[in-house]
């Protein structure tokens, strides 16, 4: 088959537009990192948030390079089992992101959510800029002083560090194994209760 140039042209910068807008739009996402107990419920609630471009889980918080899971899970490094997300702020806001963060967890149990219990479960926000930061501290006054708890919010408020992605067997988790135990019970009622899944 044989092209004019004019046609080949006309690809190419239709390819070169497409390409100029997506990279746009990962620009104006936002970034944000969240611990809230077990990575695998962190990821599965932020990946069915209408505006989360992506929920990726990993470590980070801690004093050992490049951890993996089984040193991580000794809670000795000092990491937290978190997920890095990526949003698109026109579509659902920081705040809205913190409300789902409070909801999903308890923010005033240390280092412990359910049966999860060490440091590496602890409730954390790694904020990426002084605008997050102030929005988090913000938040937590307001939840502090509304009486919605008994007992003070602990959440961990500190500037993101390195993050480690996680092994890949735990990307995506829920999605790969919906009939594992904890799936099963722990993470589909989760889902359930903040109205993400039937």
């Amino acid at each position: 088959m044989n092209y004019s140039l004019n046609q080949i042209a006309f690809a190419l910068s239709f390819t070169l537009a497409i390409a100029m807008q997506n990279e746009t739009k990962a620009e104006s996402n936002e970034s944000i990192t969240l611990a809230a107990g077990c990575f695998w419920c962190t990821e599965a609630v932020m990946q069915r948030v209408e505006g989360v471009e992506s929920a990726v889980s990993g470590y980070m918080g801690g004093h050992v390079e490049n951890p993996t899971y089984k040193q991580i899970v000794t809670g000795e490094t000092g990491h937290a089992e978190v997920a890095r997300i990526s949003f698109d702020p026109s579509v659902v806001s920081l705040d809205e992101i913190l409300e789902i963060f409070w909801l999903m967890h308890d923010p005033t149990s240390l280092n412990k959510q359910g049966a999860d219990t060490g440091t590496q479960y602890r409730s954390a926000v790694f904020y990426h800029n002084e605008f997050q930061k102030e929005a988090v501290n913000k938040a937590i006054a307001v939840l502090n002083e509304s009486g919605k708890y008994t007992n003070p919010i602990v959440t961990e408020v500190t500037k993101t560090e390195i993050f480690y992605p996680a092994e890949d067997y735990h990307q995506e988790y829920y999605d790969l194994n919906k009939q594992a135990g904890y799936c099963t019970y722990v993470i589909h009622p989760k889902l359930k209760k903040l109205g993400l899944e039937k």
